[in-house]
């Protein structure tokens, strides 16, 4: 299976994105909040310059504008100096600071509230860009406004916002940067229980540690540490009970084979023994095999709902051909709806052992009746012939017992449907069928009754 990419790796770059989209959004909002207290900071001495300015505006005798008093600020009267000052009259009359040299400020701005200051932006004698503040102010002793305008280059400030805006970016990537390295360390920190689960496993696999229960691990990993340990513990068995019945088949076929071999190694060969004993050869491994098989697959996995009712009228079908020249019928009916958790090959193997031995001893007729109960699913396999005694009927499920030697068999049928149905939660027992007089096997699994089924 190809490896996705590192869950540390893909936790730190969503986390760099969001701590990146996040600080910028943040950063945004304090960079324009600065910049704005900056800017109404610069814009309030401007306009205490136009006040200072405004406090010494006067009209001389011919009604011209005029300073009454000089200015305290040197860098008015400095040429180019990056501050002006101009006064316009009433009658037109412009006046203007030293430092404009011979340029001009613009004309007043129309429109402006009479009164108020306005605040704007302009180009300076040099191109320079300037913070223009404005308003209109009448002198003492006047009756017309006099419209004063003091600029201010915007040079210093604009400086103080590009370094603060440095600044910002500056403390947010770094900000960032920590935030995604404390997030990576918890990451890093927070896998290693997983890291050291990881080596614990192999250990496992490598033999030398039994189980991951002995290692420390978080609340949130613990089931999962559970779940492996059960998971081991169940292989084990699985190999455990592999081995017992290796054990078991290798012990009951040393004696038919050494039988064999000596009925086989005589000067005249024992045929009649030699075959005895191949059936019971063939016995033996049919009857391991279904055993390892029965007591294997259970607890490999969840079996998957099967209807009964279709796969007996499988069988059915196939031991109907078998046994036509017996005139044997085989009728199956019941509940369609009926599910039973059983693999459906096992189910098969019961019902087939079940109608096999029924089309034996039967007379004419075969039924199988599907009822589904209350989290259990009944297979009645019913036959017309003789039947068996109360008290025959316990042997009939002890594995090899064959109650008429006569009949062809090996005694194993009805033994492997039942260690099929214990293995898998239900039970087999056996009765007499009222209907049919003969012998009746009721064949109990755990099941439900699906409500969707066709």
């Amino acid at each position: 299976m190809r490896p996705r990419a590192s869950l540390a790796l893909r936790l730190a770059l969503l986390t760099a994105l969001w701590v990146a989209g996040g600080l910028t959004v943040v950063g945004w909002f304090v960079s324009g909040l600065v910049i704005r207290q900056v800017e109404a900071a610069f814009d309030a001495r401007t306009a205490g310059l136009l006040d200072a300015v405004a406090a010494a505006t006067g009209l001389d005798p011919e009604g011209r504008p005029r300073l009454a008093r000089p200015l305290p600020d040197p860098e008015l009267e400095r040429p180019l100096s990056g501050r002006y000052w101009q006064l316009a009259g009433p009658d037109g009359t412009v006046i203007r600071s030293r430092s404009l040299w011979d340029e001009r400020l613009p004309p007043p701005r129309e429109g402006a509230p009479p009164g108020e200051a306005v605040a704007s932006d302009i180009a300076g004698p040099r191109g320079e860009p300037l913070r223009l503040v404005q308003r209109d102010v009448v002198p003492l002793r006047a009756t017309a406004p006099v419209h004063v305008q003091v600029a201010v280059a915007r040079a210093p400030v604009d400086a103080e916002i590009a370094r603060l805006r440095r600044r910002l970016a500056l403390a947010f990537g770094l900000l960032g940067i920590g935030l995604v390295a404390v997030v990576a360390a918890q990451v890093v920190l927070g896998m290693a229980p997983l890291r050291r689960l990881r080596q614990a496993l192999a250990e496992v696999r490598d033999g030398t540690r039994e189980r991951l229960g002995t290692e420390p691990a978080p609340a949130e990993v613990a089931p999962l540490v559970a779940e492996i340990d059960a998971l081991v513990a169940q292989n084990h068995a699985t190999v455990e009970r592999a081995r017992a019945h290796l054990g078991n088949l290798a012990h009951a076929l040393k004696t038919p084979v050494a039988v064999l071999r000596n009925a086989l190694a005589a000067p005249a060969p024992d045929l009649a023994t030699a075959r005895a004993q191949a059936e019971e050869l063939d016995r033996l491994v049919r009857h391991h095999l279904a055993r390892a098989r029965a007591t294997a697959l259970p607890g490999s996995a969840r079996a998957a709902e099967v209807s009964p009712l279709e796969v007996a009228q499988e069988i059915g079908r196939a031991l109907a051909r078998l046994f036509a020249e017996e005139g044997v019928v085989i009728e199956a009916s019941g509940d369609a709806a009926a599910r039973v958790r059983v693999d459906r090959q096992d189910l098969a193997e019961m019902l087939g052992n079940l109608l096999e031995n029924a089309c034996k001893w039967a007379t004419r007729r075969v039924q199988v009746a599907v009822t589904a109960e209350a989290g259990s699913v009944g297979i009645a396999v019913a036959d017309d012939g003789p039947g068996l005694p109360e008290d025959a009927r316990g042997a009939a499920l002890i594995r090899g017992v064959r109650l008429d030697e006569t009949a062809p068999g090996t005694g194993l049928g009805l033994a492997i449907v039942a260690d099929l149905a214990g293995l898998h939660g239900g039970a087999l027992t056996l009765g007499r069928s009222a209907g049919l007089g003969g012998l009746l096997a009721q064949l109990t699994l755990p099941g439900r009754r699906a409500e969707a089924a066709p």
